[in-house]
């Protein structure tokens, strides 16, 4: 199928209800495994479009809407939001794990490397090392980005100045707080995050439950 090494990692609606539970610790946990970030924090906000249609393939790719990581990457995710929400805001998801098959079904609806990455090499989103993103107010408003996820154009783009004000500032936030806990962005997508040591990490298929 490609020379990319698929392995099953041990596993511990768009929006996700917080753990009926009490939180657990990541603690103990390998940084390789993958967890449910519902289940380690309550102060996440969660809009996961691959789990509807309203995203620019159309199409519905996930079973159900759930954000999985690998547990280093929760560990970052965790401490960049606390920071986050000393500023008066957290993070809001669009995107998390993507199981491999379900990146060789947006290559078949979108075969191009420009907006899908090719499943035969896979991307960081199929390592548990990347997140699409934004910001809301501690009351669930969303800040102003200048454009929807998945905007392909340069509007959408880091280097792009030729924005408000406001749009500026809440980019910075997000890109400034994000590397500061060892992310990384993408120039031409300003939601989009990856934890620099996730980048060597083996690509990963394994599903999550949908209750």
């Amino acid at each position: 199928m490609s020379d990319s090494v698929i392995v099953l990692d041990t596993l511990a609606q768009t929006r996700i209800a917080p753990s009926e539970n009490s939180l657990k610790s990541l603690v103990t946990v390998a940084d390789t495994t993958f967890v449910r970030l519902a289940d380690y924090s309550n102060d996440f906000e969660y809009d996961l479009r691959y789990a509807t249609e309203n995203n620019f393939l159309k199409a519905k790719v996930y079973d159900c809407a759930e954000c999985y990581t690998r547990v280093k990457t929760a560990k970052a995710l965790i401490k960049a939001n606390k920071d986050f929400i000393k500023q008066g805001y957290k993070i809001k998801f669009f995107d998390c794990y993507r199981p491999n098959s379900v990146q060789y079904k947006m290559w078949e609806i979108v075969p191009n490397p420009q907006y899908v990455a090719n499943p035969v090499k896979g991307s960081i989103h199929n390592k548990g090392g990347a997140a699409d993103i934004t910001l809301v107010t501690i009351g669930g408003d969303e800040l102003d980005m200048g454009t929807d996820f998945d905007f392909f154009g340069r509007k959408a783009y880091h280097d792009n100045m030729d924005l408000p004000q406001e749009i500026l500032h809440n980019r910075k936030v997000l890109k400034e707080t994000m590397e500061k806990h060892g992310f990384w962005s993408v120039r031409t997508e300003w939601w989009h995050y990856n934890l620099s040591s996730a980048s060597n990490d083996r690509i990963a298929d394994f599903k999550w439950e949908c209750n």
